[in-house]
């Protein structure tokens, strides 16, 4: 019988001077790691991440640290005994004016009631950043759950569904506010409630491609051969492979629904008053823009920031996402 030989070390010889470092360029790296990298690498998309967060610590910390609350009338008492109230004050530092409130800071200035604006724009973008993510969280839960379901299923229960989005996209969105505000008070649960029934079609709509896409691959049949059933099909196997487009898509949707809320604001269904958001606060600022042009820029400088900076990061998601071969 022939003695198998087994290898020694001795036999191997180490060769010195090998370059034994791992080319990161060809390194093995995790599909979230390179969207990671691809979306790091792109400036604009940075770019967008810092004006969103800038917004964000001044609408988190600014009403907190700030000298006045949001709905407070300031005035002070002259020596007569009478009360004066600081009604459209021009923006001015402490010591800057000769006035009866040359000690006080007003960095934007006060409106027409008195109140300082510097806070009430940044408790105004607050309410405006909450409703909007409280409402896109949501239609993105209901829109993707939707349009997983219409997708996988298919046949009679597909066509249903769509035709039932069908007419719901046909309804113009000012009829369904002016329905709601019917039975609703005007306030925070009016314009979430309007975005929460508008904004989740386009979310559905996406997810259920995704799925019509994915529900063929090798993986949902080994899956269904085990026994797996449907739903949990979509949720643990089609779900985390439809996120990418998720993200995007929720990345753009957050801009609409700010915009959305700042335009039922301004038309009057919105927030009510003393509570503020971006659109009320334009539209405080519109009444009076002829004799306090002051008052409307804050508001529409945070509204711009935030539209723009949510855009590139949506735009960079969207590229991070699917690189082009020349990015690769």
């Amino acid at each position: 019988m022939e003695k198998i030989y087994t290898p020694q070390k001795e036999d191997f010889e180490f060769v010195e001077g090998r370059n034994l470092e791992v080319d990161t360029n060809f390194a093995s790296q995790g599909y979230w790691r390179g969207v990671f990298v691809h979306f790091t690498k792109n400036k604009f998309a940075i770019t967008g991440v810092f004006l969103v967060a800038v917004i964000m610590i001044f609408a988190i910390f600014a009403p907190v640290f700030s000298s006045y609350a949001y709905d407070e009338i300031i005035s002070v008492t002259d020596e007569g005994g009478k009360e004066i109230v600081a009604k459209a004050l021009s923006p001015q530092f402490a010591g800057s004016a000769e006035n009866l409130f040359a000690d006080k800071t007003f960095i934007f200035g006060t409106d027409d009631v008195g109140r300082d604006l510097w806070t009430r724009t940044w408790q105004g973008a607050r309410v405006s950043l909450i409703i909007a993510f409280v409402a896109i969280f949501i239609d993105m839960l209901i829109g993707t759950s939707y349009g997983l379901i219409s997708g996988f299923f298919g046949g009679t229960v597909d066509n249903i569904l769509q035709r039932f989005i069908e007419i719901a996209g046909s309804i113009p969105t000012l009829v369904i506010i002016s329905i709601l505000a019917i039975f609703m008070d005007k306030g925070i649960g009016l314009v979430i409630a309007s975005l929460l029934i508008t904004e989740w079609i386009g979310m559905s709509k996406i997810a259920r491609a995704e799925c019509l896409k994915l529900k063929e691959r090798e993986y949902v049949l080994a899956s269904r051969t085990l026994g797996a059933g449907s739903f949990h099909i979509i949720f643990t196997q089609i779900l985390p492979n439809t996120i990418g487009p998720i993200i995007t898509q929720v990345m753009f949707s957050i801009p609409v629904a700010i915009f959305t809320e700042a335009f039922l604001s301004f038309v009057g269904v919105g927030i009510v008053l003393p509570q503020c958001s971006i659109g009320s606060l334009i539209e405080a600022g519109f009444g009076n823009i002829t004799i306090l042009p002051y008052q409307i820029l804050p508001p529409i400088t945070v509204l711009a920031i935030l539209m723009l900076g949510f855009n590139l990061i949506g735009d960079g998601f969207r590229e991070a996402l699917a690189p082009k071969l020349e990015d690769m």
